[in-house]
């Protein structure tokens, strides 16, 4: 999301009861498979799918399984990883994941400068329900170029499906999700007044455009400008995020608003792609060069405001259940100090005020956890507290933060003893406790499997030259380490890093020294055990 901060969570319906892996070990996988095939798990959607996860996760789980890699490949141009397939040359090559080892899906020709890739969305069709096109049923991609073209792409054969011209008169660059694989946001480059046009008194008063589309089918919603007039001439940026647009401006302040409402109250002139449209005495073809889109949503009004908060770098998060958010304080000597409130009435939670001690260059982060069950994880360079928020039996408005379980790096502090002696030959002893990233494992990435249940932190042991990186696995219910398996690339922190575990395959994307990118993939085996029960 470019440059906006602001993170929203808030999918959250209630509480989801994840299943324990511990309770997994005791399910043999011969009664799965034996149950399956006997049909005893009925026919609703996705049971035997969750079934073979069940079993997949027990064998990742397994202490004879291990993870090699098998594939790697450089690139000129940072390598993109979404799910199961990596994009390489800015997504012109595809390859897909799964299988022994990565294989090229397609390669599409050499684009234009004009044509160039801006943006990017994996867009899949929902289950269940039936769809106007038959290929509204197969997976796509969404494109934005660089010539303001929306493009909807197969992702199996590269074949365009759709392609919607949006302007020739604006610059579009960033396409997001409103709702997830449902609405999407296309986002203008902000208008910037050159000193020139100020001094001519020229100034431009619409920040930027939001242009909405409904995905599958594809249809477009309406677009409109953030007009500093109508919100405030300190605005910074702004963007739709479920269902909400959200404002920022300079001085802190974070504003939410009900997009709908603003749709319903301010749209001009409802507009279809692929029919004719006349807009400011123009008359085309929606969607269609060079006639575009129209801007049809005119905010004339301020909308009333849902929500507001003053926040370090406009950073809000909002989750939880029932609904909490979390910021910083605006002031920068509150930064790494996060605030856990109540957003119906901005009560400060009991134990909110969450602040971790530690002695690293690297900061901690916290967040909602993505897997729907209210519970906030708060990151260090050397530890990771699960943290939940619980309802005080004595009062039934208040809810306190407790703390679920905490996970510990590797290490053992040392405190080495700095001798000096003065001009009369008194010896003077100073302790100096180096920092963490010196001498001790720290916590780089952390992510969550959704389909295996599985918390996995990726953790870096410095060496004499690079870092020594090892993938833990961790039950997402108790924090209990199951498993570590080594990266056998070294870690150079000076460079940037990605690493992602799906299913039975983890991918590492790196930038090497020389400006360029790597990929490689490692595959789930099974190591046989020796009669003393070690792995060979």
């Amino acid at each position: 999301m470019d440059n906006l901060t602001i993170k929203l969570s808030i999918k959250m319906h209630g509480v989801r009861k994840s299943t324990n892996i511990s309770c997994l070990r005791k399910i043999n996988n011969y009664c799965i498979l034996t149950a399956r095939s006997l049909g005893l798990y009925g026919n609703e959607v996705g049971s035997i799918h969750r079934k073979n996860l069940t079993i997949l996760c027990q064998l990742v789980c397994q202490k004879t399984t291990s993870f090699e890699r098998v594939w790697t490949k450089q690139s000129n141009s940072p390598v993109i990883y979404e799910k199961g397939r990596i994009y390489f040359d800015n997504y012109r090559c595809c390859f897909i994941s799964t299988g022994p080892q990565p294989t090229l899906l397609y390669e599409l020709p050499k684009l234009h400068k004009s044509e160039k890739i801006e943006d990017a969305l994996l867009c899949e069709s929902p289950v269940g329900e039936m769809l106007p096109k038959p290929s509204d049923h197969k997976p796509a991609i969404l494109i934005l170029t660089a010539n303001n073209w929306l493009i909807r792409m197969s992702t199996r054969t590269a074949k365009i499906i759709e392609k919607v011209y949006l302007s020739s008169q604006l610059k579009f660059r960033y396409l997001t999700w409103d709702n997830t694989q449902e609405t999407i946001v296309v986002k203008t480059t902000q208008n910037k007044v050159t000193a020139a046009a100020r001094a001519a008194g020229n100034q431009h008063s619409v920040l930027l455009h939001l242009a909405l589309f409904s995905v599958l089918p594809l249809t477009f919603v309406g677009m409109m400008g953030i007009d500093k007039k109508i919100f405030g001439s300190n605005v910074t940026d702004a963007t739709v995020s479920q269902g909400l647009l959200i404002v920022t401006h300079s001085v802190g302040l974070v504003k939410l608003y009900s997009f709908q409402w603003i749709v319903e109250m301010f749209t001009t002139k409802h507009c279809i792609l692929g029919q004719n449209c006349e807009w400011n005495n123009t008359t085309g073809i929606v969607g269609a060069a060079p006639f575009g889109i129209p801007c049809n949503i005119k905010i004339t009004d301020c909308p009333p405001v849902l929500f507001e908060v003053a926040c370090l770098e406009s950073a809000l998060q909002i989750g939880g259940y029932p609904w909490h958010y979390i910021i910083t304080p605006n002031k920068q000597n509150q930064k790494g100090t996060y605030h856990i409130s109540s957003l119906k009435d901005k009560t400060l939670a009991e134990n909110g005020i969450q602040e971790m001690q530690y002695s690293s260059l690297e900061t901690d982060w916290i967040y909602f956890h993505p897997d729907d069950s209210g519970r906030i994880m708060h990151i260090g360079p050397t530890q990771i507290n699960m943290l939940q928020l619980i309802e005080k039996s004595e009062d039934k408005q208040r809810w306190q933060v407790l703390q679920a379980f905490t996970i510990l790096s590797k290490r053992e502090r040392k405190v080495e003893n700095s001798v000096t002696v003065t001009a009369y030959g008194r010896v003077v002893k100073r302790q100096c406790s180096q920092l963490d990233d010196d001498q001790y494992e720290t916590f780089k990435m952390v992510d969550y499997e959704d389909e295996l249940e599985l918390l996995t932190v990726l953790a870096v042991a410095p060496t004499d030259n690079e870092g020594n990186a090892h993938l833990n696995f961790y039950d997402n219910q108790t924090g209990t380490l199951i498993k570590s398996v080594p990266i056998k690339e070294p870690w150079d922190i000076t460079y940037n890093h990605q690493l992602f575990f799906d299913r039975d395959t983890i991918i590492h994307t790196e930038q090497l020294a020389n400006r360029t990118f790597c990929c490689h993939i490692y595959k789930m085996v099974q190591c046989p055990e020796d009669e003393d029960g070690n792995k060979d």
